[in-house]
């Protein structure tokens, strides 16, 4: 039974717990097991604390057996991305400029929260260097791979977190998505991942790019993201830029369907090269919304190509971040990224200025649009995963982004949006389908995500594991 559990997802494990047929000791010695067994060839986890996840385990075997469980979580392991605040545990960022003595006293308020919940935090997952590009590797844990090709990378930033949820070890993983750091590895790995608007879950300290900065739940299944939603969404005084609580249960209406939903569905966005593989899959999904009721047109929201405008704040971003490091620091920086720094700090006042005012002309074009259409469906990356290594320590894939078109839009306008599997190229690797929606309407996003995993059924298993 142990071995099966890996297998459970975390609704599915709450309910084996509150019938007392399996107990979160079980879960977390299966998930460490798996860990063992998988890891040395996926490289996702930068520290996995066995002693602290069995001692959370046995804590909340205690509580279930009194039948006083705490919170919506309790017993279910989960692993936190390595860009998060974790108490008692070395938050390094992909980067050799942090000190892993600390000292480490506190956690970001997606982990307080998960903790409050009764989680078993039990590791922290690899990520590129300050999350900076859009694969998983980086000089301080080296590379993270692909469960479904080991020679393919599975994304990035949170490339650690999705590869192993495809791999499960752990049905529940919190990522960060600062330019799709969150939808990107998720399409590219065959798991559920979605930002929620800007400001639903709190974020401490700021990320690096500010509020171009999501934290949001990963899982293999929406129901678990609902959960998992609901919360890491509680309010934290830490963060002055948090929406206000409205202690919203995400999992309410979860299978209301989409029968009626005006849907657009942009291919390409006007703008993006997308793969044939692609194309061919994210079309037929499209086609499955047809199916469930909904008004489904092909519509692309008629805004340019934003790269400008997101290029200019993330660059000023990396220089407000990184630019003040002391130049010994510097030069630990991978060298990519130091360039990436240096160029930040030279952008003009009145170009970053310029690309505030066009961030919100394209902000108010999405509130616009979104009067017409309830949803926009887009693929969630323009290529399958592609070999590791391809673009390591290029500036020119943050510079032109030809594979990642359809994520950095919506860190721009702060829209909640996900990623969900929704098939596969002839090569056998998965291909997601992005669902967003107007701001502060992750329900929404959650529901479609939903109708759709029910209709149409894609396995989120790769073969072997």
């Amino acid at each position: 039974m142990s071995n099966g559990l890996i297998y459970k997802s975390a609704k599915e494990l709450l309910e084996l717990f509150e019938r007392k047929e399996a107990s979160p000791v079980e879960v977390i010695k299966a998930v460490l097991e798996r860990v063992e067994e998988r890891d040395k060839d996926i490289n996702a986890f930068i520290l996995v604390d066995e002693e602290s996840a069995l001692a959370q385990a046995r804590d909340s075997e205690e509580r279930w057996s009194h039948g006083n469980p705490k919170g919506l979580l309790d017993g279910v392991p989960i692993s936190i991305k390595d860009m998060f605040l974790t108490k008692g545990w070395p938050t390094l960022k992909g980067s050799l400029t942090i000190d892993p003595k600390g000292p480490w006293e506190e956690d970001a308020p997606c982990v307080a929260r998960v903790r409050e919940h009764g989680a078993v935090i039990f590791g922290k997952t690899t990520m590129p260097e300050f999350g900076w590009k859009g694969v998983g590797d980086c000089e301080l844990t080296g590379i993270t791979r692909n469960p479904w090709n080991l020679d393919k990378t599975p994304g990035g930033s949170s490339g650690g977190a999705s590869a192993a949820l495809a791999a499960r070890m752990g049905p529940l993983a919190i990522g960060g998505d600062g330019g799709g750091s969150i939808r990107i590895p998720s399409s590219l790995t065959g798991v559920f991942g979605i930002k929620a608007n800007y400001g639903r879950v709190p974020m401490y300290p700021e990320g690096p790019m500010r509020n171009l900065t999501h934290a949001g739940p990963m899982t293999s299944t929406v129901e678990d993201a609902a959960l998992l939603l609901t919360a890491i969404s509680e309010p934290d005084y830490r963060d002055w830029t948090r929406l206000v609580y409205n202690n919203e249960d995400f999992t309410d209406g979860l299978d209301k369907g989409v029968a009626g939903l005006r849907i657009a569905y942009s291919p390409d966005l006007g703008y993006a090269n997308v793969d044939p593989s692609v194309r061919k899959v994210v079309d037929a999904a499209a086609k499955v919304f047809e199916a469930l009721g909904a008004n489904v047109e092909e519509k692309a929201p008629g805004f340019e190509n934003p790269l400008p405008i997101f290029r200019t704040h993330w660059g000023v971003g990396a220089a407000g971040a990184l630019g003040s490091l002391p130049e010994i620091e510097k030069t630990k920086l991978e060298p990519a990224l130091r360039e990436f720094v240096e160029k930040g700090r030279e952008i003009p006042l009145r170009d970053y200025t310029d690309a505030m005012t066009r961030r919100a002309e394209l902000c108010f074009h999405m509130r616009r649009f979104h009067r017409d259409y309830d949803l926009l469906l887009t693929p969630a990356t323009a290529v399958p995963a592609f070999d590791v290594g391809a673009i390591s320590g290029q500036v020119s894939n943050l510079r032109d982004s030809d594979w990642t078109p359809f994520s950095y839009p919506f860190n721009l306008t702060q829209q909640p949006a996900c990623s969900i599997p929704c098939g596969f190229t002839e090569a056998g690797l998965p291909i997601g389908l992005q669902i967003v929606s107007d701001n502060f309407r992750e329900d929404l996003v959650l529901r479609a995500a939903r109708a759709f995993e029910i209709a149409a059924e894609v396995s989120t298993l790769p073969p072997g594991y």
